[in-house]
């Protein structure tokens, strides 16, 4: 009988990395696909990226009353999205065709934001099966899975808002030369 449950749990756990590895590399197909830029979905992704926004900071600064800090790390992580958005937008491809106008997100980026959300859930992980010393003092090591997970979800959507808006903008610029 105890062969069977751990046969069992056995899959389970490889069914669920398997979904997981699945679901990462079809992030990155999704996220390095060739898009045509139209006007009123790039507005869609401003103002629901927005909103996300300021939801998000509303309910960290809520938090923030019981995690003192955990306002401070999901600026710090907002900012950094945000220079990775900026970042993003200058290494898209950019392509004014007779069709349309077509953009091709960086597929470098699209790894690295991969990675930073493989990367947490990896320590999420390994913090929650492992236990640190009282005695340690490094602010990234003992920050609690919270902070940390605010901090990666406020980059990715502090780098959505800004490549949103850079999107918008680059796409309002070719309506206005296709009209000149």
């Amino acid at each position: 009988m105890p062969i069977i449950v751990f046969a069992l749990l056995f899959f389970v756990l490889l069914s669920f990395g398997s979904v997981v590895l699945l679901s990462l590399a079809l992030r990155y197909r999704a996220g390095t696909a060739r898009r045509q830029g139209r006007r009123w979905v790039a507005s869609l992704n401003v103002w629901l990226t927005s909103f996300s926004a300021l939801f998000f900071l509303c309910f960290t600064l809520a938090i923030s009353f019981w995690l003192g800090s955990a306002l401070r790390f999901a600026l710090i992580g907002m900012s950094c999205g945000g220079i990775l958005g900026l970042l993003g937008l200058a290494l898209t491809r950019w392509e004014k065709r007779s069709e349309g106008f077509f953009y091709t997100p960086s597929r470098w980026l699209a790894l690295l934001v991969i990675l930073v959300i493989a990367a947490r859930f990896a320590y999420g992980w390994w913090r929650g099966t492992h236990s640190s010393p009282s005695g340690e003092q490094h602010s990234l090591v003992t920050a609690s899975g919270t902070q940390l997970s605010l901090a990666v979800a406020a980059g990715l959507i502090g780098y959505y808002l800004v490549y949103s808006i850079g999107v918008r903008i680059h796409i309002a610029r070719h309506g206005q030369q296709g009209a000149n």
